[in-house]
């Protein structure tokens, strides 16, 4: 698998990724408070990886009972695969990262499910899928909006009222082979 991939698509180091995103800035006693499940030393190793890869940098140290305690950042423009990995990558590479990145989901709704009472409604939580018809050009305005609608509250940051969620979302062309609908066709470019 590409480096970006093997790096990222680790399940500790993602957890970790995750945990600082929308502009976080947590300690390791932090991550270990989020991180409840993942041994110590594991964490400490993960996180240093993600440093040394660039992919957090360290905005503060300070000193706590003789330790240096580092506070991290999540740099969001290494946080990802890059589209010349993603396209250099095999099929079974692809399904590896996509089975890793729909585990970390899964693992994350069982840890919401676990916190005792899940009430999606009241919770504002849910999962949905939606048809879409689109040529490649309304798609690309359809990812556009969607990203511009969400990017004030992704660098919004903790506040009042605010409860920190994760969105996630999967865009996937629809299988070409089987019966068409009446109507329908595949102009997807080759």
């Amino acid at each position: 698998m590409t480096t970006s991939a093997e790096l990222l698509l680790h399940p500790v180091r993602l957890r970790v990724v995750q945990a600082l995103l929308g502009g976080r800035e947590l300690t390791t006693t932090d991550l270990r408070a989020v991180l409840t499940d993942v041994p110590p030393a594991t964490l400490y190793r993960q996180v240093n990886t993600l440093v040394v890869a660039g992919v957090l940098e360290v905005t503060a140290e300070r000193r706590v009972r003789g330790a240096v305690e580092r506070t991290f950042r999540l740099r969001a423009e290494r946080a990802s695969v890059p589209e010349e990995e993603l396209a250099a990558m095999s099929v079974a590479e692809h399904r590896v990262a996509f089975t890793t990145f729909v585990a970390g989901l899964l693992a994350d709704f069982d840890r919401y499910l676990a916190e005792g009472d899940p009430d999606l409604a009241r919770d504002l939580a849910g999962y949905r899928m939606a048809g879409l018809y689109a040529t490649d050009a309304e798609l690309r305005q359809v990812i556009t909006t969607i990203q511009e609608a969400v990017r004030p509250y992704a660098q919004a940051g903790p506040g009042p009222g605010r409860t920190r969620r994760l969105l996630a979302t999967i865009l996937l062309p629809e299988p070409t082979s089987g019966p068409r609908i009446a109507g329908e066709t595949d102009e997807r470019p080759a």
